[in-house]
């Protein structure tokens, strides 16, 4: 409640008018209400009447404080307002079909019931529960944000997670859901410019939030903190995004080569949950991103000392490896193809290995199950852990012979320039020979490439030694650890959990739609990226919570099911010509009502809102 001034003038004359005003929820969301005019207040302090408004306020709602004096002013304006509620009261009990001896019933003729106004509920209200059950409201009035910044952070949140579009459509979805009946607040002004400046709001603020999002998820979740999967994806740009000094072409995930691109370092815990992010250069190599993210999760102080970093063979480097042990991490990484090459030996002795079978996937209880045969060697102070497994003999198959044809149709061109004359320098020749190397680095290394300058001719031919090692050596990896507590079973089944971060990449990707990017402003491409990794915080809890209910399935399926349950208004025509409307929730369908339950989120969406129209409803 609170004072408005207005003025009008009048022959030359101004006069004063104050209104005591209330914030009222009707179907079209908030409105401002006025209880009574109080005419010209007069000459007189203006905290004088900020502190008479409060005390009415508080008498308007029955309170009083028996320590402080009347005021006659105030009793003077409450008799007013008590006036006008008597008024109204008077008038809504003559309005026909709602007396006072009737017990609130209506008559209503059924052949004009109508419903308006439909908006999609269930997947905005399990995603705004979520969102406040993981305290993210909280964390970011922490920060300083405003109610309408932080409203408008959640708005845009709940499009990256259940329909991801550009900011300039983005305020035609939110009119289209529920979003301003949960949030009370009128969104049908609302305009992409808006959303830009809540990117921008958010953007230094990204570091405090995750950390304090990741404190916070770990004591609701009970997550352990002892393991971290590390992994790198890369997300391209629509456009030149040359105002973006980290928009550059490198190796890219999304077969997009065409195009620039930033790479984006994700370390997520052992039961999927986020707990750092980094966007880095596209053209950074892989390799070089550890040391960072270890500074950025020390500096947070999510690091603890003993705890185990799972990667991949793209940061597999002595480097990095003595990196982790100066920290005291232990760690468990993919070594590279070199490495494991001469282990042929031993991936060929069957007597040693040891079968494990690995379970589905929690989210694809269908997936068959994968047998793979696992052995533990120590080798110069190191644990290696051989895997071979026979699903992925095919794949390694076929992937080598995939990078083979596309070399061997690469050296035929580069011969037919050879020998057209098109291309004579010694120097030319040699850089166009390593770079088919860097290419194709699978299988260029079993084929032997020679030049003859007199001759202007170009030879190659296969090393059949080489790609024989290769063909035994199908469906196998190995695995370096530092860890002596472990067994071969074990070691693997942590580095499988990498998998995880795969399909945190996969999640922000598709459906959270990360790619492409469509900002080309340094910060707002960080921003963005971090409200996508806000959205995968929602996803991953939701999911969370489903499995520890037995329900192991994706989002994606959730997501369809809620969208079904809706909000409405319905118009009740009285047979006296009167309306009344209600604005309320459906009630869910069983299959809602059981995901509602199983992620314990009520199912009352909305307090349900009359309201009484003084004109004649169409029919």
């Amino acid at each position: 409640m609170f004072l408005r001034r207005t003025t009008r003038t009048h022959k030359g004359k101004t006069y004063v008018n104050y209104q005591l005003v209330e914030s009222v929820r009707t179907p079209k969301g908030p409105r401002q209400s006025t209880i009574c005019s109080l005419g010209d207040l007069g000459p007189g302090p203006r905290e004088e009447w900020a502190r008479r408004a409060r005390k009415l306020e508080q008498a308007v709602a029955g309170q009083g404080d028996l320590l402080e004096r009347s005021d006659p002013e105030v009793d003077r304006v409450l008799e007013k307002a008590k006036a006008k509620h008597t008024a109204d009261a008077q008038r809504t009990a003559q309005m026909p079909g709602l007396g006072s001896d009737d017990g609130g019933r209506i008559t209503v003729d059924p052949k004009l019931i109508t419903t308006e106004l439909h908006r999609e509920a269930g997947t905005v209200h399990v995603g705004y529960q979520f969102w406040r059950r993981i305290g993210l409201d909280e964390i970011l009035e922490q920060q300083g944000l405003s109610k309408r910044t932080r409203q408008l952070a959640c708005v845009i949140t709940m499009n990256r997670l259940i329909h991801p579009v550009s900011e300039n459509a983005m305020p035609g979805w939110i009119r289209r859901t529920a979003l301003a009946d949960i949030l009370g607040r009128d969104f049908d002004d609302l305009a992409e410019d808006a959303l830009y400046r809540v990117l921008d709001a958010l953007h230094p603020h990204r570091v405090a939030i995750e950390t304090a999002l990741v404190e916070r998820e770990r004591s609701l979740f009970n997550l352990d903190p002892t393991i971290y999967l590390y992994d790198l994806t890369s997300t391209y740009f629509e456009g030149l995004a040359a105002a973006n000094p980290k928009a550059q072409r490198g190796h890219t995930r999304d077969g997009r080569p065409d195009c620039k691109q930033v790479v984006i370092g994700l370390v997520v815990g052992r039961q999927g949950f986020p707990i750092c992010h980094e966007v880095f250069a596209g053209n950074t190599q892989d390799v070089t991103t550890l040391e960072t993210m270890l500074d950025r999760l020390a500096g947070r102080g999510c690091l603890t000392a003993g705890a185990t970093i799972v990667m991949d063979r793209g940061m597999a480097s002595a480097e990095n490896i003595l990196l982790l042990e100066s920290r005291k991490l232990h760690y468990i990484i993919a070594s590279r193809q070199t490495e494991r090459d001469r282990w042929l030996a031993s991936f060929a002795d069957d007597v040693a290995f040891t079968q494990v079978i690995r379970q589905p996937s929690p989210t694809n209880p269908n997936q068959k199950k994968t047998r793979v045969d696992v052995q533990l060697v120590r080798s110069e102070g190191c644990n290696y852990i051989l895997c071979r497994s026979e699903q992925r003999i095919e794949k390694d198959k076929a992937i080598r012979e995939k990078h083979e044809q596309r070399l061997i149709a690469d050296l035929e061109k580069l011969s037919k320039r050879i020998a057209g004359g098109k291309l004579t320098e010694a120097k030319k020749i040699d850089e166009a020979i390593g770079r088919l190397k860097e290419r194709y680095p699978r299988v260029a290394r079993f084929y032997e490439m020679s030049r003859d300058a007199k001759s202007k001719s170009f030879a190659y031919k296969k090393v059949d030694a080489k790609y024989r090692v290769a063909q035994q050596l199908d469906g196998t990896y190995l695995l370096k650890t530092d860890r002596a507590d472990i067994s071969a079973d074990e070691g693997w089944r942590i580095y499988t959990l990498l998998s995880r971060a795969e399909n945190a990449f996969r999640d922000m990707k598709s459906p959270l739609a990360e790619r492409p990017i469509f900002h080309h402003l340094e910060h707002r491409v960080e921003s963005h990226v971090f409200v996508c990794l806000l959205a995968f915080h929602l996803l991953v809890a939701i999911e969370k919570t489903l499995r520890d209910q037995g329900v192991h399935t994706s989002w994606a399926t959730v997501r369809d099911a809620l969208k079904t349950h809706q909000v409405s208004t319905v118009v009740l025509p009285t047979i006296n010509g009167r309306c009344l409307r209600i604005r309320m929730a459906a009630t869910p369908d069983p299959e809602v009502e059981d995901l509602y339950k199983q992620l314990h989120v009520s199912e009352k969406v909305i307090t349900p809102i009359r309201s009484w129209s003084r004109v004649k409803c169409s029919g």
